[in-house]
């Protein structure tokens, strides 16, 4: 089956990509580097990193949803679920790890069920995930009535604040998930698997591919990275609030298409996915050393997106 799937045209090589999203990061790095002094110093570098790194841990599950043809509108909604329950078990006393597998669960169970009616309910993935984002959001407002849960235990807290050489850890971490993903991605079958579902669904059924499984996976992978997120955000903030992660899925969408994945599936880039992150991440520590205005930000990020996507067309020849 390996042997037909590697055939089929919508498994492609996205290194020319990816060498396109480094040469735009690097172009935004010369320009603010001009513009002001401190844009790389090494702890402004060190923040860039840090401010990114939630929302690649997001980004990640939503290049492997995208890749497979779909997407995934309810990540922070989710995140603030699994962020709300977790919290409430470490300050009811559970173990910290407990609670923290508990919080991941949340996000799986999500994806679980945003999958399920996708892929078994043949519902489609935008009107899905769009009622999720209702339904997650109104269930952790109802939970917590609407008010922040405090009290996160400083052993927690510690492992979202602290460092290991100087690098933090939310870095570190969304490294080590990054390598996971990529390894998933283009050494097993499963990443194989995205493609081919995301390309063509018929051909890969046609071919021997669990289609179904294969689409719950994948928002089972971006429900759990919404809840890991979540959880590095409240343990750097000490809180966790019932309407955290609003617009999540915007940003992880669009670090995503800025890397390369093409939002029809079949094509998608842990390595341009990252480098989309930093993308944005620098961009709006630039536009802020600079003293712009917040709007004009999103101004900035929504011109990006349109460029990303003529360019793919380009590329794509579709």
């Amino acid at each position: 089956m390996n042997n037909i799937l590697t055939k089929l045209p919508f498994v492609s090589n996205v290194r020319f990509r990816d060498a396109g999203t480094l040469v735009g990061l690097l172009l935004i790095a010369l320009v603010f580097s001009i513009l002001s002094p401190s844009f790389l110093t090494m702890p402004n570098i060190g923040n860039i990193l840090q401010q990114s790194s939630i929302n690649a841990c997001i980004a990640l599950g939503m290049t492997l949803v995208i890749i497979s043809g779909g997407i995934d509108l309810s990540v922070g909604p989710v995140a603030a679920l699994s962020a709300t329950l977790g919290a409430a078990m470490m300050v009811a006393g559970v173990p910290v790890p407990i609670a923290m597998l508990g919080a991941i669960a949340v996000g799986v169970s999500c994806g679980f069920v945003n999958g399920a009616l996708i892929a078994w309910g043949g519902l489609q993935p935008f009107i899905v995930t769009l009622g999720g984002l209702s339904l997650y959001r109104a269930l952790a407002l109802i939970y917590t009535g609407g008010t922040p849960i405090f009290g996160i235990p400083s052993e927690f807290r510690s492992i979202a604040n602290g460092a290991v050489m100087g690098v933090p850890t939310p870095v570190i971490i969304v490294a080590i998930l990054a390598l996971i993903a990529w390894v998933v991605l283009t050494k097993t079958p499963l990443g194989e698997y995205l493609m081919a579902v995301g390309g063509n669904p018929e051909a890969a059924r046609v071919a021997g591919v669990p289609v179904s499984l294969t689409k719950i996976s994948a928002y089972m992978i971006s429900g759990a990275l919404a809840s890991i997120a979540s959880l590095i955000l409240i343990g750097r903030l000490g809180a966790a609030e019932p309407t955290l992660g609003n617009l999540w899925e915007l940003d992880a969408i669009a670090a995503s298409a800025i890397g390369g994945a093409s939002l029809m599936g079949g094509r998608g880039s842990i390595v341009g996915t990252l480098l989309g992150c930093v993308i944005l991440g620098a961009l709006r520590n630039g536009l802020t050393l600079l003293n712009v205005q917040a709007f004009y930000q999103l101004l900035a990020t929504g011109i990006i997106i349109i460029v990303a996507m003529l360019i793919d067309r380009a590329t794509s020849g579709k």
